[in-house]
């Protein structure tokens, strides 16, 4: 919750503390290579140190933020295949949390895989970054998804307040589009589903809804629930049915952002209405079997 004061701080005191700055994230790495064989496993030891500095000792943003408020998160990369000494293939999973006023409890924001991870890294190379050019798929990707984990939570806190860090995120896409990487560009993916179209969802005025959602369910309703648990759940009831109609609405035949706070929430939502009356719970299984519908058995608790 400081966060969010944290922010409305910065935004009222900008140009008097544009230079103060901290680590954003409490970044976990891990690295999984069982299935490389007949190599140097040492340069993975040094990867994941070297991630996991990238990722916590980079200044992010401008916010002041303590210690303590660091954002939690996780990145696990498989690496399926080294086709030389210097290049490897896999999978990076990201998830993040964020803390609920009130209680111990940590709200999943952002548990995302992408499928098209590859780069290049040499063992004790340092990782570099710019904002301004495209200097390495393995920082390209790791500080896009650094703006989105924070631009998600900033979100939560604050109507739109992720908007900075969205545009970062659109600012590497527009760097890396001349690559031959994968996931930058709208035509890698036939299904929308790829970096390009995450942060194409994100900044899209079709989209806004779903950032509305983000806010409302966080701020308005799970921080609520610690001091009034019928109300906080008023409210998110209030966010689903707005879910319903964004996915009414339909923008894109894909509407890759909803998929993503789906595979984000979906537990949760059911945790939060498993006590709650029987026409609440029909009302929102009903509604997440229609916005989810590859997912119903997720759903199945709603209906006992």
């Amino acid at each position: 919750m400081k966060r969010y004061y944290y922010f409305l701080f910065f935004i009222l005191f900008f140009f008097g503390y544009k230079n103060i700055s901290a680590q954003e994230l409490n970044c976990n790495i891990s690295l999984n290579t069982s299935q490389i064989q007949g190599t140097n496993k040492d340069v993975f030891n040094t990867l994941s140190e070297a991630i996991t500095d990238f990722m916590n000792n980079t200044v992010w943003t401008n916010t002041v933020i303590d210690g303590s408020e660091r954002i939690e998160c996780n990145i696990l990369i498989n690496i399926t295949s080294q086709p030389t000494t210097v290049s490897f293939e896999g999978t990076m999973q990201i998830q993040a949390r964020r803390p609920i006023f009130g209680s111990a409890y940590n709200s999943v924001m952002f548990n995302y895989v992408d499928n098209d991870f590859q780069f290049k890294y040499t063992e004790f190379d340092p990782l570099e970054f710019s904002e301004n050019t495209h200097l390495s798929n393995l920082t390209s990707m790791l500080a896009f998804y650094a703006y989105i984990i924070i631009g998600l939570d900033f979100d939560s806190f604050s109507p739109k307040g992720g908007d900075p860090y969205f545009m970062k995120a659109d600012k590497i896409i527009n760097n890396a589009s001349n690559s031959s990487d994968p996931g930058w560009k709208a035509f890698d993916s036939k299904s929308r589903k790829n970096r390009y179209w995450l942060v194409n969802n994100l900044l899209s005025q079709e989209y806004s809804r779903l950032r509305t959602f983000n806010y409302n369910y966080h701020r308005l309703g799970l921080d609520v629930m610690g001091q009034s648990l019928e109300k906080g759940r008023l409210v998110i009831k209030d966010a689903v049915i707005e879910l319903e109609r964004f996915y009414d609405s339909k923008p894109d035949p894909f509407m890759h952002y909803l998929q993503v706070i789906l595979d984000s929430k979906a537990d949760e939502i059911v945790q939060v209405f498993s006590q709650a009356p029987p026409e609440d719970r029909k009302k929102i299984f009903n509604i997440m079997v229609k916005v989810d519908p590859a997912s119903p058995s997720k759903y199945a608790l709603l209906k006992q």
